[in-house]
């Protein structure tokens, strides 16, 4: 068979273990052809590919990132994109195209296989909110980052008696803010799914200086929002897919902690940090797992689905379950952080 590959969305870190692994199987077990479309969903728009192999993917186990590259293009927000995909496919003889990526590849991908495209997704977030999988590879990474950075900030924060917010990724969801503040120690952790109070962080803040502890680290995801009226924030501009470019919650948090309390705050923005560098063990195995699922699919013919990892188990799902909805964050997990607060 002629099996392409594209990532689309963010980058994260195993990728390049994601589509090592489908040409391994796809080359050497059932003689492929692989090529792989450049920067997501603009390869096949544009009809730009590159031939793949084993040789191609030599040394890309430990590396971030993807080396197709990628971008947030939406073939449905350009005049004649699905057309453009689907002729290109034809054109060259496409079999079959493994698409890796997020709620918005994915969601493309979905709306082609309803329209009779022969595609099999694989789960990319580091934001880890697809419903239909336990987990997405690059969150494992994203977080132990972010722990990594929250570790170093607890001995500045507690030289200085300062107080440390530390914005994390998560547009919708907090499980990246959420894991990151019961790894770290964190004093507080605000996400999307909670809107928070300003006057009651201030409040937790000077109750934990006033027993002695002049120190502290507040964890907010980007996406995490003040209940109306309680603080002002700015929104950003829109991307082809309609989501917010976010960013800026830290810095105005940081401001309103330090205006209502009198304690030096610092705002540290982690932002891009998260998706670069080398994948950790797991998300190795976990992108490694999901390749040789993503090509075995192809070969039974079983298109349209997505893989997914649930209960240690790789299994596939239709892809219009994988992104059906958003995975928000499990109250009894942010339960177990709560219980760490102040």
């Amino acid at each position: 068979m002629r099996v392409a590959k594209l990532t689309g969305g963010g980058d994260c870190p195993g990728l390049n273990a994601v589509m090592r692994a489908v040409v391994r199987k796809g080359e050497m077990v059932y003689g492929d052809e692989l090529v792989g479309f450049r920067d997501g969903w603009r390869g096949p728009i544009e009809g730009d590919l590159e031939p793949l192999s084993v040789a191609s993917f030599r040394g890309t186990l430990p590396r971030g990132g993807t080396i197709l590259g990628s971008s947030r293009t939406n073939p449905y927000k350009l005049d004649g994109g699905p057309e453009k995909v689907k002729a290109t496919l034809a054109e060259h003889g496409i079999d079959a195209l493994v698409a890796i990526g997020g709620e918005d590849t994915l969601g493309v991908a979905s709306r082609l296989a309803a329209d009779g495209v022969a595609v099999v997704g694989v789960p990319k977030t580091i934001d880890n909110d697809l419903s239909a999988t336990e987990l997405t590879f690059g969150f494992d990474t994203a977080v132990q980052i972010c722990v990594d950075a929250i570790d170093r900030l607890h001995t500045t924060a507690e030289s200085h008696d300062r107080v440390m917010v530390v914005e994390v990724m998560g547009r919708h969801a907090g499980h990246i803010a959420t894991w990151a503040a019961i790894a770290g120690g964190a004093t507080e952790c605000l996400i999307p799914e909670r809107p928070f109070d300003i006057d009651e962080v201030c409040s937790m803040l000077q109750r934990r200086h006033q027993g002695g502890r002049f120190a502290s680290i507040v964890v907010v995801a980007e996406g995490a929002t003040p209940k109306e009226g309680t603080l002002s924030v700015a929104s950003g501009e829109v991307d082809a897919f309609g989501h917010a470019r976010l960013g800026g919650i830290g810095d105005t948090l940081a401001k309103a902690i330090e205006e209502r309390t009198g304690y030096e705050t610092r705002a540290v923005v982690l932002g891009h940090v998260q998706r670069g560098g080398t994948p950790t063990a797991f998300d190795r195995v976990l992108a490694t797992r999901f390749g040789i699922a993503a090509i075995e699919a192809v070969h039974e013919g079983d298109l349209g689905k997505m893989v997914a990892l649930r209960g240690g188990d790789i299994v596939r799902v239709p892809l219009s379950e994988g992104t059906a909805e958003l995975k928000l964050v499990d109250p009894k997990v942010f339960e177990v952080a709560e219980v760490f607060f102040g």
